[in-house]
């Protein structure tokens, strides 16, 4: 398939793949393994949902004025006249429903003709109602915001039981100044929706609302913006552009970052080679050449700086964990920091990141929590983890025989004697 986030391949019998997928689904439930019919993305989706019932109901957060006021103040209420304008006709043929939902997959909004209203009710399909995959299970808007890209889910794709007679596509919605997750913006309807128009229409609305934010936002110039999670070269937003970095400056920039203070070329040249490989005239070279790169106005020396305020993801990370909401930090942790990196100062911050949410995960002892970690490139290996994850699932939860398989490939790669609380349970 040439696009990997489209339901169908072009001339596709819905009817077969509905059954097809279907069988995969019970299957699924019945040994925790999907077969390989079924799409990556759903997959990988169906193995997040797995501590969900299949006939489970979206709960609903939020009602009356408490919704209306959480609304009222999210950014994305200011997008709503343009949501209608492109997606109205859609909301109102009798077919379809346009919903908006937040970071965390609460449904702000769902439009449509009365009759196909009525019907979504049915499943909490409504305002108010948290349909992220921890909640909902596998569904375009939960499915859009756990893997930040627009998709389609198709019929018996969706995890749950009874929203298995929808489909539906959704794309994310990221706030232009700072990168961060807005929400998600979706469209729901019969079996037809499982073709590459739908898809498109929801991400060409997404891109046109994040347009419209940056139109509307005001100019931030002294805040400047770094993302360096998950990716080997960070990437600055300040002032409207955006400046993808070298792996060198990378290095640099997130050693400026840690340390507002300022640092001394020689405390920069121990981050960034270590004791035993000072290069000053190397250093220099380098930080002359990341002042050009970044704009003099931004870089101070004596000591080196970072002039404007910095809001940096890695910092995000760290924040969300010391205000208590382990959740809201592996949300906004798409990987380590600079995982290429081998400057010990980088090295240092990346295990200190990863340290403090990987203690917050495994003392919380949470099976959802446990499980978004054990996805993560940190924690695919983490064996401590996968003996938390298993002892903390029920027998009879479809991804606790993968967790207890994974536990034990690692003990035995790691030559150490199976848990016995797993070899009794």
């Amino acid at each position: 398939m040439a696009d990997p986030w489209l339901a169908l391949e072009f001339g596709a019998d819905p009817a077969e793949r509905i059954a097809l997928v279907g069988a995969a689904h019970e299957a699924f439930l019945a040994r925790g393994r999907a077969p390989e019919r079924v799409r990556e993305v759903v997959r990988r989706s169906w193995e997040r949902s797995a501590l969900l019932d299949p006939e489970a109901t979206a709960p609903v957060d939020l009602t009356d004025d408490a919704l209306e006021s959480y609304r009222a103040a999210h950014p994305l209420a200011r997008v709503l006249p343009l949501f209608r304008d492109l997606l109205g006709g859609i909301a109102l043929d009798g077919a379809h429903l346009m919903a908006v939902c937040d970071a965390d997959g609460r449904l702000l909004w769902v439009e449509g003709h009365p009759g196909v209203l009525r019907h979504a009710e049915r499943m909490n399909f409504v305002p108010g109602a948290r349909w992220d995959e921890t909640h909902a299970g596998t569904n375009a808007p939960g499915t859009a915001l756990a893997v930040d890209h627009g998709v389609q889910i198709f019929a018996t794709e969706h995890f749950v039981r009874p929203v298995q007679r929808w489909t539906c596509a959704a794309a994310p919605i990221h706030d232009p100044a700072t990168g961060r997750l807005l929400g998600a913006v979706d469209i729901t309807g019969g079996d037809h929706l499982a073709n590459p128009q739908s898809l498109a229409l929801v991400r060409a609305t997404a891109r046109a609302a994040e347009a419209f934010l940056a139109s509307a936002a005001p100019a931030e110039p002294d805040v400047v913006h770094v993302a360096a999670l998950g990716r080997d070269e960070a990437e600055l937003r300040v002032g409207g552009r955006r400046i993808r970095l070298g792996r060198r400056h990378s290095e640099l920039l997130v050693l400026l970052v840690d340390h507002p203070e300022g640092r001394t070329g020689e405390q920069l040249g121990l981050d960034l080679y270590g004791d035993d490989r000072l290069h000053p005239v190397t250093l220099r070279a380098e930080l002359s050449r990341l002042r050009r790169a970044l704009g003099e106005e931004l870089l101070d020396s004596r000591p080196y700086r970072l002039r404007p305020t910095v809001r940096a993801d890695f910092h995000t990370v760290t924040e969300l964990l010391e205000r208590g909401d382990p959740a809201g930090a592996l949300r906004a942790y798409p990987g380590p920091l600079l995982p290429g990196s081998d400057a010990p100062g980088v090295a240092r911050l990346r295990r200190l990141v990863d340290g403090q949410l990987r203690a917050a995960v495994l003392a919380g002892a949470d099976p959802a929590l446990l499980a978004a970690w054990t996805a993560t490139p940190a924690g695919a290996d983490d064996l401590t983890a996968w003996q938390a994850l298993a002892r903390a699932l029920p027998p009879g939860a479809p991804r606790r025989p993968l967790a207890v398989a994974r536990a034990r490939q690692l003990a035995e790669e790691y030559d150490l004697p199976r848990a016995t609380s797993l070899q009794r349970r």
